[in-house]
């Protein structure tokens, strides 16, 4: 039986908080008291995004704190204030054991918390540089402005890690770092709602065409497809990241138009005959249609859906969307890229989970928008 059962769940940044103010803290300011550093929990987990609960604690979950640290003092501290904490430590908190286990080769370097009653704690606060942790985590320099090419290239779901989470204390501007990358820059954002309009163009009279010669396994495929086309595409009309996909559906439900969507969408994706399902898709099409207009970026276009060049297929993209926010980029470097065909930025183009998440494609990938004639 374990003697240190856990305790009732704790939201992962909660934990995070008290882990900081209640023994990192005090012990920073005791012993280091002069040394400038930013705390905070950002990048991977659950966790930094606000979707963790009991289940999440299985694995690579527990008490942990991120301590960046200036490039010179990193190199002349770092060490020293691991292993400071790692001997004053408590070995748990909240219940929680601050002990974790070296991480599994055989599981993606996986941790997995381990009550001790004695020695060093093989804690997880992290003692890192902004320099470092971004070069090995979005493959960019800090102190590099970012180009088009940088933009079109980080996925949605890594900047959104870096911009949700939380920051508990900043003496080397984290904080400035992470209004950087608050959201994509007006013309890159105009780029992508055009490109998220002409993904749904290109394939919103399919599913009809599929479903009238019989092929309704192809027109649900497509449906889907659409389905989350509407969902990224309404994610860039709010201004928010999208997540990876296992959280893609739950922060969806935090935009403020999915009361509106989510039925329609969820009828659709339930449907089993394509007239069905695009009877549930028209009202979301044009409720977008809507969210467009409302910005005022383009003039206003009509929200009402129309027949597919007179096929029997309701569509909402040919009014022109793309077209109208293309017009609107100013940006002489967005405009040469959008002068191609639209292959938007990576997230619209692949879900590849090892070209999202692994940053050394990313010089292979900037040749999409650099090498423009």
């Amino acid at each position: 039986m374990n003697p240190h059962p856990d305790p009732p769940f704790v939201p992962g940044l909660v934990l995070a908080e008290i882990l900081y103010r209640e023994a990192v803290r005090p012990l920073l300011d005791r012993h280091f008291p002069s040394l400038p550093y930013s705390a905070a929990l950002l990048g991977p987990g659950s966790e930094v995004l606000g979707f963790d609960d009991a289940q999440s604690t299985d694995h690579h979950w527990g008490p942990r704190l991120m301590l960046f640290l200036r490039d010179e003092d990193a190199a002349q501290f770092g060490a020293v204030v691991w292993e400071y904490l790692a001997h004053n430590l408590p070995y748990r908190l909240r219940g929680y054991s601050t002990h974790f286990s070296p991480p599994d080769p055989n599981d993606s370097n996986v941790q997995h918390r381990r009550a001790i009653e004695s020695g060093p704690v093989n804690h997880r606060v992290e003692i890192l540089t902004l320099r470092r942790f971004l070069a090995d985590y979005l493959a960019i320099d800090s102190e590099r402005p970012l180009d088009a090419a940088d933009w079109l290239t980080l996925p949605a779901q890594k900047l959104r890690t870096l911009v949700a989470g939380a920051v508990y204390h900043d003496d080397v501007g984290l904080a400035a770092l992470r209004q950087r990358l608050a959201y994509y820059p007006h013309d890159i954002w105009l780029y992508l709602l055009a490109a998220g309009w002409q993904r749904i163009g290109q394939e919103e009279h399919l599913m009809g065409r599929a479903g009238q010669v019989g092929d309704e396994i192809g027109a649900a495929l497509i449906g889907a497809r659409l389905v989350r086309d509407i969902m990224r595409l309404c994610f860039l009309l709010e201004r928010v990241y999208a997540p990876y996909p296992k959280w893609f559906g739950a922060a969806f439900q935090q935009l403020a138009c999915a009361p509106t969507l989510t039925p329609h969408l969820q009828a659709a994706l339930a449907a089993t005959h394509w007239a069905q399902r695009e009877a549930y898709l028209t009202p979301a099409y044009e409720h977008v249609a809507a969210m467009h207009n409302a910005l005022g970026v383009t003039e206003p276009l009509p929200t009402a859906v129309c027949n597919f060049f007179g096929r029997p297929f309701r569509v909402i993209a040919l009014h022109g969307f793309s077209s109208a926010l293309l017009a609107q980029i100013a940006d002489p470097e967005v405009r040469r890229i959008a002068a191609r065909p639209l292959i938007g930025s990576l997230d619209l183009f692949s879900d590849n989970t090892d070209l999202l998440s692994s940053p050394q494609w990313r010089a292979a990938l900037r040749r999409l928008y650099t090498d423009v004639d």
